[in-house]
């Protein structure tokens, strides 16, 4: 028999046993960090995996949000950031270090992809610091395009933790999560003696902990709009001068073109600090001799044609002089080339095929990857997905000889933060779908596998508890319904808790005519594989949340 839900909106799980963390205090650096130590039966040295799992834990004990929803509190946490950076000796290597320091609302972690990409391949040692990680907490620090190494990392990191262990106590406590992955970024690239480091902010700009960065070489503001309203703002001209605030006196600044209120409140704060604020123009494809960008997607021109400019400004301001701006016009040297069209990030239109459906089926199934979470990158999402799924299919029928092709199926699987709205983020990806002849079949709504209280890596396990709320999904189901039968002229109030299990298996599934809500995303990745083995071809457009992006890469890829 299917498992039922209780009055709450709660699943028992399909997976007992949870895992329980260690309270032992983590082992010393020296007992780990050495690269060259064998591990031989014998020696001294715990496993990699054990004590990075330590890392791991040390690191969710800074968590202070109970979940993402958490009300924002202001607080002396970003004063404190200066008080830690004495404590690990931070001012000296921060101050001498050649920074790029990148805020906005959209496009952020893709502009300082390009941007590391187009330096490193002029030579340039390079480290870059992004936000969030989808897997493993390591995708965050890159050096020279490739993820930190365990080794390194735990050299590192338990070189930071003790000192600042040692020094913290009631009147300063321990930095918070990402302060302390802030802290950690300066002090990798600084032992790592890194020419240029790429910094992505975190949430903001003016208060947010990479801003303890006073002398950057340049600064870049991507795209603006409505995200994190609770902590910036609910106007545009409030977000706009928050994200302003990485200016600094004298410190050049590009950006892209912006609404006429946020693009006013940024000449402001740049004519306050004497910074010569100039705008990046979206890049001509012409100029990459007939490659494609390495990040798919239209909105990538202007992240790219922001990058471009950052690049150029950075090699003028450290007397690498040789690149000129005509030269960025017309002809794009090579670097810049080989850069823009090799960068990669994943978890942004990106696309995989699922190679664990039987290989005596004749369906295919395609996850469609992307974050967005704001009405504005909902829109740019759908697009890149319509596109994309009339690209393959176009494709697909050349490569037959016959001319023919399978008939595919499009199902959106989705969750988002409960403080984002549905009701904004739906009408935009259904209409622009709509608009070039892509309906969903199906809309599943899953909760997040990754858990807010917990850091994972790429090793950890699917978490496991004696039950899930899955509540929200359930509102996002009865949205989902409530605008599908509005736009077939069928308005009725959508009762999902009539809803029924279709799908047995002894799983729980609350499904409706247009949507199904399943206890976890194992099951809903369960379900389209089993669609798929009785050939049928799915392509499934996930997104909505970075997280829920993650959690898919980790279950297909594993």
């Amino acid at each position: 028999m299917p498992q039922s839900k209780n009055s709450k909106g709660i699943f028992p799980t399909e997976v007992d046993g949870e895992r329980r963390g260690r309270s032992r205090r983590p082992p010393s650096p020296h007992l780990f960090i050495n690269p060259s130590d064998s591990g031989e039966p014998g020696s001294r040295k715990p496993s990699s995996v054990s004590a990075y799992d330590e890392a791991m834990d040390a690191l969710s004990s800074l968590i202070t949000k109970k979940n993402r929803s958490h009300k924002y509190v202001a607080d002396d946490r970003f004063e404190r950031m200066f008080d830690y950076v004495k404590i690990l000796d931070l001012e000296g290597p921060i101050s001498q270090m050649k920074i790029i320091h990148v805020a906005g609302t959209k496009g952020k972690g893709s502009t300082c992809v390009f941007t590391e990409a187009i330096l490193r391949y002029y030579g340039f040692h390079t480290g870059l610091f992004t936000s969030p990680h989808l897997i493993d907490v390591r995708e965050r620090f890159r050096l020279d395009g490739e993820d930190i190494c365990i080794e390194k990392f735990l050299e590192y990191f338990w070189w930071c933790w003790d000192r600042l262990k040692a020094k913290c106590s009631d009147d300063m406590p321990m930095p918070t999560l990402f302060h302390f992955l802030a802290l950690l970024a300066f002090k990798v690239f600084a032992a790592e003696q890194v020419d240029v480091a790429i910094i992505e902010v975190g949430l903001g700009g003016k208060i947010d902990a990479t801003n303890v960065i006073q002398t950057p070489i340049v600064c870049g503001i991507t795209p603006l709009g409505y995200d994190h309203t609770e902590i910036l703002g609910n106007t545009l001209e409030e977000i706009a001068g928050q994200k302003a605030g990485i200016f600094k006196k004298g410190v050049p600044a590009y950006t892209v073109s912006q609404p006429a209120e946020a693009m006013q409140v940024l000449n402001e704060k740049a004519s306050q600090l004497d910074v010569c604020l100039q705008m990046a123009n979206q890049l001509d494809d012409n100029l990459l001799n007939g490659l494609h960008l390495g990040l798919a997607g239209e909105h990538q021109y202007v992240n790219a044609g922001l990058a471009i400019m950052l690049s150029y400004m950075w090699l003028q301001r450290t007397g690498h002089n040789e690149v000129k701006l005509m030269d960025l016009t017309s002809c794009l040297p090579e670097p810049f080339i080989k850069g823009l069209t090799t960068a990669s990030l994943q978890g942004r239109a990106q696309i995989i095929v699922d190679r664990a459906c039987d290989i005596q089926s004749q369906g295919d199934l395609m996850f469609y990857l992307d974050g967005a979470h704001t009405p504005e990158s909902m829109e740019v999402c759908a697009n890149w997905f319509s596109l994309a799924i009339k690209e393959d299919h176009k494709q697909e029928r050349c490569a037959r000889s016959n001319g023919n092709s399978k008939d595919s199926t499009q199902i959106l699987l989705f969750n988002c933060m409960s403080v984002r709205d549905p009701q904004l983020l739906f009408p935009r990806l259904l209409d622009t779908c709509a608009d070039q002849g892509v309906n969903f079949e199906k809309a599943l709504f899953v909760p997040n596998m990754s858990l807010y209280t917990k850091v994972g890596s790429s090793s950890s396990a699917p978490p496991t508890g004696s039950e899930v709320d899955y509540s929200w999904q359930l509102t996002l189901q009865t949205i989902w319904e409530d605008i599908i039968c509005n736009r077939r002229g069928n308005p009725k109030k959508v009762d999902v808790a009539s809803g029924v299990s279709e799908y047995d298996d002894c799983t729980s599934v609350i499904s409706c005519e247009n949507s199904m809500v399943f206890a976890s995303l194992p099951l809903a990745i369960k379900w389209l594989r089993d669609r798929v083995n009785q050939n049928k071809s799915l392509q499934v457009l996930v997104t909505g949340s970075l997280h829920l992006v993650g959690d898919v890469i980790k279950l297909v890829k594993r």
